[in-house]
């Protein structure tokens, strides 16, 4: 199978897609395009709903940021390696009664990068809130994907949305509904595709998806290794205020106390091993490294590699 994830098919592109949507690197004989399902505008609460209002409402300003609400990115991740095509989380899709139309992009962007849809062979699921596996749900998706296509997620992420708990989440009103129905459609329309890992499993060579636990109790990471290159997808386990603030906890956290223990270990491994950082919520193409900053931590971003 051949695939060039930097150079859009012929005809494929449309002028909104000026606007950058896809960063394409190497990662030792790995391939990786990062891709944007667009933006979520969510209140700035969520970043940090058990820090002091006067000190997060100082970090907005010293990050230029407003004070109510501001757009998340939503990133997710294209992956080949030894003949297989990954993609990593698909995105938001289409959710209307939440008003959120400037993201779940996902679908038309890797058709604009000339990914066929068919041509994927896995799908890595970092976990399974609406914005990561919403996309697969879109009107015509499952059609187009190959009926062999194998989805890897943690049995206890799996397990956790047979009956929620949103005890500790503080999220906007109308999301754990939407959070619920979300999980409920996805599981019935691809159970049969499902493949549940304990702890770790090679998806293929070089990457590795590992459970966490902590911002949901099945939630994941994504490893990549060869050549000496790494890069770990962090999905939901960091966000952009977690370098400052590793201790805030975020809305969408269903055990914010070990989501803070995952996210601090990760943050660490990351500045010990210099590997490469994407999240999903992180500032497009959200690509860089951490470094150790006194008590906390600074994210590097690469330089943009034309």
């Amino acid at each position: 199978m051949s695939l060039d994830m930097t150079v859009p098919a012929p005809g494929k592109s449309k002028p909104e897609e000026l606007v950058p949507s896809r960063y394409a690197l190497k990662i030792g004989d790995i391939d990786v395009m990062v891709v944007s399902d667009g933006v979520l505008p969510l209140p700035t609460k969520m970043l940090g709903y058990n820090a002091d209002p006067a000190v997060r409402s100082a970090w907005l300003n010293e990050m230029f940021l407003p004070q109510d609400a501001f757009d998340w990115a939503l990133n997710v991740v294209v992956v080949r390696s030894g003949g297989k095509t990954i993609l990593i989380d698909a995105g938001l899709g289409a959710d209307p009664d939440l008003h959120l139309p400037r993201a779940g992009q996902v679908i038309r962007r890797l058709e604009a990068a000339g990914i066929d849809l068919a041509s994927v062979t896995d799908v890595v699921l970092t976990h399974m809130h609406m914005d990561h596996v919403g996309g697969l749900l879109v009107d015509g998706v499952k059609e187009r994907l190959r009926p062999d296509l194998r989805i890897h997620v943690a049995a206890a992420e799996v397990k956790f949305w047979e009956a929620p708990d949103f005890s500790h989440t503080d999220m906007p009103q109308g999301f754990p509904d939407a959070l619920r129905s979300t999980a409920k459609r996805f599981v019935n329309a691809y159970h049969n595709q499902l493949q549940q890992f304990d702890e770790e499993h090679e998806v293929a060579p070089g990457v590795v998806v590992h459970r966490t636990g902590g911002h949901t109790p099945g939630h994941a990471v994504v490893r990549l290794t060869s050549g000496g290159d790494r890069m770990m997808f962090a999905g939901d386990a960091v966000f952009a205020v977690g370098f400052d603030h590793p201790d805030w906890h975020n809305g969408f956290e269903h055990d914010p106390e070990e989501a803070t223990r995952v996210r601090v270990d990760l943050l660490r491994e990351l500045a010990e091993t210099g590997s490469l950082l994407v999240a999903t919520h992180m500032p497009f193409p959200s690509i860089g490294r951490v470094a150790v900053d006194g008590d906390t931590f600074r994210f590097v971003p690469i330089f943009w590699d034309y």
